[in-house]
């Protein structure tokens, strides 16, 4: 006899609000299972075993273990096709022999949220920040309307506190708390007011940000432009090394930068490249690395100044400094202190398809870059040298002074891992 699991999209949680086909489901199945609040949900019709399991692991164990049952109910908050664990279960169902698999999707908190606040959804972003990382500072930058799951650490005060310390704090946020029980609740204010409230851990959010809306630039104020090449001029220097405009530009059209990319700027000085870089890269991370004192502080600065709150300062040493850091897609190294070939190679062990880019301006360095982006693991090396000449007034007069020529190396990896 084939047995059957059908995984049930509960909604928000309250039985009302279940599709007909869910209740028959829930109704026919002798074996229900699901999170504990979804099961105390349930009202008499529901006559099958109960058993609270959430994990996926957990509920194909169950279900392996259990020779009883014939037709499983799985109840799922929510839809089953937007932040759901419905696919990975699909998937691990698999392993049930002689086993029919079936889904009904149920009311999205998303869905039943825009009801409540009388809205339409289609344009909203949406995010999960349930117990997981989210970059909701660059997600709100980006998106007029970001509608937000929220939950674990991620709780709605921590977040617009976040939005606020980012420079946000004026986004217009709602909150549905508890959403399609008795008690539902709905609070709507400024982020930096509502992130020193308290609200339900079950709780949803919508980030509105009127910047965005208008089609004000998502990067920063101070550089507006979708261009590359910030003028030296807007950022903080002190006494530390900066790449100057010129190269910069060259060097980032060819280090081809998406939004949603993890990229390291090895040995950041001011962080002129890292600040680039985070207005190319808007919802991905930059990682600064920087062993001087005075350039993380400057790496800093100007990240405030800019508004980005995706460029993260990290002080040490590459490629010790990589060490904790997520694999990244692209990389810039800038200053490489005589380890140039051992940052290539710790950068190409956490991804071996990383892009790489390389400037020098010596001649030993040169030669150094040129020998290791050829090297094993490694394709596709160019390279090129930035001549710049900047006019500058001589009495009534104009005349071109040369700056120091820079080269701009660059290659990726091959995806396999080199072994010499």
């Amino acid at each position: 006899m084939t047995r059957s699991v059908t995984i049930v999209g509960m909604g928000p949680g309250n039985p009302d609000l279940l599709a007909v086909a869910a209740k028959r489901a829930i109704e026919e199945a002798d074996l229900i299972v699901g999170a504990q609040r979804l099961l105390d949900g349930l009202d008499d019709s529901a006559c099958g075993r109960r058993r609270a399991a959430t994990r996926t692991g957990d509920i194909v164990g169950l279900l392996q273990a259990d020779a009883t049952w014939n037709a499983c109910a799985v109840l799922m908050s929510g839809d089953v096709g937007i932040f759901s664990g419905a696919t990975a279960l699909r998937d691990a169902l698999s392993e049930l022999a002689d086993c029919r698999i079936r889904s009904i999707p149920g009311i999205s908190s998303a869905v039943y949220f825009a009801a409540a606040l009388g809205r339409p959804w289609q344009d909203w972003k949406m995010a999960s920040a349930h117990g997981i990382a989210c970059d909701i500072e660059a997600a709100a930058r980006t998106a007029p309307q970001l509608f937000l799951v929220t939950g674990g650490q991620n709780t709605v005060d921590a977040l617009c506190k976040r939005l606020t310390d980012a420079g946000l704090g004026d986004c217009r946020v709602s909150v549905g708390e508890r959403l399609g029980y008795a008690d539902e609740n709905i609070v709507q204010g400024c982020a930096s007011a509502l992130a020193d409230a308290s609200f339900d851990p079950l709780a949803v959010m919508l980030v509105e940000n009127e910047a965005a809306a208008c089609g004000a630039p998502a990067s920063s104020e101070k550089w507006p432009w979708a261009t590359a090449g910030v003028p030296d001029e807007l950022f903080q220097r002190g006494d530390v090394p900066m790449t100057k405009q010129d190269v910069r530009a060259v060097a980032l059209s060819r280090l081809r930068v998406s939004p949603g990319e993890v990229i390291y700027d090895i040995g950041a000085g001011t962080g002129s490249v890292s600040i680039e870089l985070g207005l190319l890269s808007r919802t991905g991370t930059v990682f600064a690395i920087e062993r001087n004192p005075e350039g993380l502080q400057l790496i800093r600065q100007n990240a405030a100044a800019f508004g980005l709150s995706n460029v993260v300062a990290v002080e040490g040493c590459a490629p010790e400094a990589l060490g904790g850091l997520p694999a990244a897609d692209a990389a810039f190294i800038g200053g490489s202190g005589s380890h140039l070939e051992s940052i290539v190679k710790a950068v190409l062990a956490k991804n071996p398809h990383a892009r790489l880019c390389v400037t020098g301006v010596t001649l030993e360095t040169v030669s150094q870059a040129t020998d290791v982006l050829q090297g094993p693991g490694l394709k596709d090396f160019q390279a090129v040298c930035v001549n710049v000449a900047r006019a500058s007034k001589a009495g009534s007069y104009h005349l071109m002074r040369a700056e120091n020529p820079v080269f701009v190396m660059t290659a990726q990896g091959t995806g396999i891992e080199a072994t010499s």
